[in-house]
């Protein structure tokens, strides 16, 4: 899910998996999506008309909770990378947004370690950050200790 600013510059939203819904929180609201949506690999999409939708929440309240939880989710990724997003310290945005998918994503425990499972490109498209931007702050924060690299792949 993304937008483009007024330069054309991409911004990439969120990424979803399979499985993934998207598209919920305007239906609420009656409002026009904000963003795009592009699919990045081969994918197969199924639309539910609004009513239909509302029908199934009213209907069922473990769906009603389910959607709700995962809304609840976006909101919190979103204030976590809205305050990550305000630093101007490329590290700190990468590692907050590692560390989310660590922990809320692929649900690591403290202590174990995590193959960051997404692109350095996509790393940069979420953070706001140029790709080269990401490659030294990542070679950076091994430096440091806070992340490895091995045979290419970023572990924290």
């Amino acid at each position: 899910m993304n937008n483009f600013n007024d330069d054309g510059k991409e911004f990439v939203q969120a990424i979803f998996s399979d499985g993934d819904s998207f598209g919920e929180p305007p239906l609420f609201i009656d409002e026009r999506y904000p963003a795009s949506a592009v699919a990045i690999d081969a994918s197969e999409i199924y639309q539910l008309p609004k009513e239909k939708f509302f029908d199934l929440l009213k209907a069922n309240t473990d769906i009603h909770f389910q959607v709700t939880t995962i809304l609840a989710k976006r909101l919190y990724f979103k204030s976590i990378m809205a305050s990550a997003i305000s630093s101007d310290e490329p590290e700190h945005r990468v590692l907050k947004l590692i560390d989310y998918f660590k922990n809320n994503i692929n649900h690591i425990p403290n202590g174990e370690s995590y193959k960051v499972d997404i692109t350095r490109q996509q790393i940069a498209d979420l953070t706001g950050l140029r790709v080269e931007t990401v490659i030294r702050s990542i070679k950076s924060l091994e430096k440091k200790g806070e992340l490895r690299i091995s045979s290419r792949k970023v572990y924290r």
